[in-house]
């Protein structure tokens, strides 16, 4: 489980409180999804996952493991695999399988379990044969599925994604979205931000983020129940449709 407990995250800037006392578990293998109008602080709350950010007050803890503590930084990192909004910031080979095989390189790991992981990993987001391309080359869908795969291929038990839908045409979306539902259905944890409401609808959960504070939390169908505390905050409670 990942537990967060009154989190409290300010910028050096000088800026408003961005986390206000957060408290949130997240259970191993369910799927949480975050939403909350730009600028509530779900993406800092996200970088405290796998010790990106580190609290000013308050604690996260990773599978017994405190992100403050240096001595497991390393293995919260490789526990909670975090897909960026922009697939670019986080891809590093010069090569498909390169870039992939990154991330268990640097576990030391087998040539062996190196190549299987990469093969798997590509198998997995549809991308077989796709291995001697250069990254620069691809399409931005193609590049969301590589950033997946790269961070898959590390063996998390959580997986972190920022907004993977943006961006994307209505093929590339339900393409992200379909390998999502099968993470999870494997047993993967997924902590999901979303600005689509229909990307989140299949999720165990919804925690609403506000203000640097969790709002609402509960069932999709809960959650989207409070459609006038939606509205208030700028959200819309019913999904977009794609090619709007």
């Amino acid at each position: 489980m990942i537990r967060v407990e009154n989190l409290i995250y300010r910028y050096e800037t000088g800026s408003p409180d961005c986390l206000r006392g957060v408290t949130l578990d997240i259970a191993e293998g369910f799927h949480t999804a975050l939403i909350g109008p730009n600028g509530s602080g779900k993406t800092t709350l996200i970088k405290h996952l796998n010790a990106l950010l580190f609290p000013d007050a308050g604690t996260v803890c990773v599978d017994g493991m405190m992100s403050t503590d240096t001595s497991s930084i390393r293995e919260i990192r490789r526990r909670v695999g975090m897909v960026f909004q922009n697939p670019e910031s986080q891809i590093v080979g010069m090569t498909v399988e390169e870039d992939v095989a990154f991330g268990p390189e640097n576990l030391a790991l087998s040539s062996a379990e190196i190549r299987r992981r990469v093969d798997a990993c590509l198998a997995m987001v549809g991308m077989t044969g796709f291995e001697k391309r250069a990254p620069h080359t691809l399409s931005g869908g193609e590049k969301r599925l590589l950033s997946i795969a790269g961070v898959v291929a590390m063996d998390p038990r959580y997986i972190v994604f920022d907004e993977p839908t943006a961006y994307l045409d209505p093929a590339a979306k339900q393409r992200v979205l379909a390998i999502i539902r099968r993470l999870n259905r494997e047993g993967m944890a997924i902590i999901h931000i979303a600005h689509d409401m229909g990307d989140v609808a299949e999720a165990d959960r919804v925690v609403v983020i506000d203000r640097g504070q969790v709002l609402l939390t509960g069932t999709p169908a809960e959650v989207f129940g409070e459609a006038e505390r939606l509205t208030a905050i700028g959200l819309n409670a019913l999904p977009e449709r794609d090619g709007r």
